[in-house]
């Protein structure tokens, strides 16, 4: 196992989370008070979602063609200099081409650093590696809200402080460039395909990006449909940061050593199970918290142990390939995971919001229940 390459890889995926974490909402913010309308400024990032979804089917072809290390490092740089560019340009209509590049960047970051990692990690300890790259993902995405509250949202700070981050994330990468890992041949463009042939781990990952998206974006309004106050609202969310923190290593080595069909089925079974008893404890706050805290780690190795699904399926070309149905079908989840809680919220408030969630972690616990019926628990 090239150890080296490995951390050179994580570190550099801890400063893109840092960074996202950072400018997504930041980016909001500045279009806010530079008097954008909310639906505007929905629009606008919604076109994140269109750039993910149309670069992802090209994402074993772009690697084969310039390497791995060399698109990802300038996709770290494309990034850095787009962020900036938000800043810089006023524009609301040039946001538009700016959002779609940024986002493009961002999700071939994520596609090809997950398919070295996938590539590097040996077949005996793949899901303990991945638990080590989840984990820094995390505290790299738990520390760019941080940040943004400390430095504000005026001025150009804080877009320099995700673009340094960036800039900082590619020198490890730099360093292991030679590293990468080989393409033999073009992977696989029907990424659909992928979804046919390995949907637990891919539909695992769309629930998740739902109700993890859903849930940032939502669950502080049901904290304070339930009488929270707003500050006390948002360390729900908070609970859920430090469980997927937590948990995403002793998940990768489960995975490793017991049927990952199995634990998708029981994450999510889980999720469902926290998802019901959150309206018996909702005037509990530390109960709340705490269950928030558990089920939101455990629900977080859908990622972690689909990831490593894949890997021990694929390789090469194949696996590239695999990994880009892999945030494709996040990338789906995330668009529909706050228009579905969302509704559940306003249509049966408060406690629609996690009976949403219940039913989407159910109908994946049946499907899975299905699959398996037919295939069995192999590993």
């Amino acid at each position: 196992m090239d150890v080296a390459a490995l951390a050179a890889v994580i570190s550099g995926i801890t400063g893109v989370g840092l960074s996202l974490s950072l400018s997504l909402p930041l980016l909001s913010i500045v279009l806010e008070d530079r008097g954008v309308a909310p639906s505007l400024i929905g629009l606008n990032t919604a076109v994140g979602g269109v750039s993910a979804l149309t670069v992802l089917p090209f994402v074993a072809v772009i690697a084969k063609r310039f390497g791995t290390a060399r698109v990802i490092i300038t996709c770290f740089l494309t990034v850095a200099v787009t962020l900036m560019g938000f800043y810089y340009v006023h524009s609301y209509a040039l946001w538009f081409p700016l959002r779609f590049v940024f986002t493009a960047a961002m999700t071939l970051i994520f596609a090809l650093t997950e398919f070295w990692i996938n590539s590097l990690a040996p077949p005996a300890r793949r899901g303990l590696v991945l638990g080590i790259y989840a984990t820094f993902l995390s505290i790299g995405i738990s520390v760019g809200p941080v940040i943004l509250a400390l430095v504000g949202t005026q001025g150009v700070l804080p877009f320099l402080i995700g673009s340094l981050a960036l800039v900082s994330a590619a020198a490890p990468v730099i360093i292991v460039r030679t590293r990468e890992p080989a393409l033999p041949d073009h992977g696989e463009r029907n990424l659909l395909r992928f979804v046919r042939m390995a949907p637990l781990a891919l539909f695992a990952v769309l629930v998740f990006g739902a109700v993890e998206s859903g849930g940032t974006a939502i669950l502080p309004l049901y904290g304070t449909a339930i009488g929270l106050t707003g500050g006390h609202a948002v360390v729900l969310v908070s609970a859920i940061a430090a469980g997927n923190v937590l948990s995403q290593i002793p998940i990768g080595y489960l995975a490793d050593r017991v049927s990952r069909r199995l634990l998708l089925v029981a994450s999510a079974a889980i999720g469902a199970a926290g998802a019901l008893m959150m309206p018996l404890v909702a005037d509990i706050y530390w109960l709340l918290l705490a269950l928030l805290f558990i089920t939101g780690g455990i629900v977080a190795g859908l990622y972690t142990i689909g990831l490593t699904h894949l890997g021990a399926r694929y390789t090469g070309a194949e696996l590239a390939s695999a990994n880009a149905a892999f945030v494709m079908m996040y990338s789906i989840g995330m668009l529909i995971g706050p228009l579905a809680l969302g509704s559940g919220l306003d249509f049966f408030p408060p406690h629609g919001f996690p009976i949403a969630i219940a039913l989407i972690f159910g109908a994946y616990v049946a499907m899975a229940c299905v699959r398996i019926s037919r295939s069995g628990l192999e590993t």
